[in-house]
């Protein structure tokens, strides 16, 4: 873990991040939506900001992972991993106890990685992706359903 550091980013400097938050959510006009909620973290690997990640609090101790992005020359080392597994025991410790979770049906990807880190399916939300003003693609599957996930912590 010592080389992966979470940094809280500033209310006022949230929007020059807004480049990497567009990795993970293609859409400007929903990011905008939620930029300033939660808290958010400069992902730090090695010194250097490699991504962000953003969490949303919901009622009864549960946080949501609204997004995590990594440049894509750091995908695939194991980050995003030991980003989660940091995130869980910091909002652990802030007396939380569940971390939900939603991606596109199309993220096939995404629905792997969060199973192998112990997250369990608990919900589709039907034709979310709908709203977003560009249809997204992945995998050559539209983007129509979130796909929630939730994890005891």
């Amino acid at each position: 873990m010592h080389e992966i550091q979470l940094k809280e980013i500033e209310m006022e400097k949230r929007n020059a991040f807004l480049d990497y938050l567009l990795l993970a959510d293609e859409s400007e006009e929903i990011v905008i939506e939620y930029i300033n909620d939660g808290e958010m973290f400069a992902i730090l690997y090695k010194g250097q900001t490699v991504g962000v990640v953003l969490f949303t609090f919901h009622p009864n101790g549960i946080v949501e992972l609204k997004n995590i992005a990594i440049i894509e020359e750091f995908r695939g080392k194991g980050i995003g991993k030991l980003v989660v597994k940091e995130s869980i025991n910091l909002y652990k410790i802030k007396g939380l106890h569940q971390m939900i979770v939603g991606t596109a049906n199309s993220s096939i990807a995404n629905l792997a990685f969060y199973q192998k880190l112990g997250f369990r399916m608990a919900e589709i939300k039907k034709d979310f992706f709908k709203n977003y003003p560009t249809p997204i693609y992945e995998n050559g599957i539209r983007a129509l359903d979130m796909v929630m996930f939730e994890k005891e912590i």
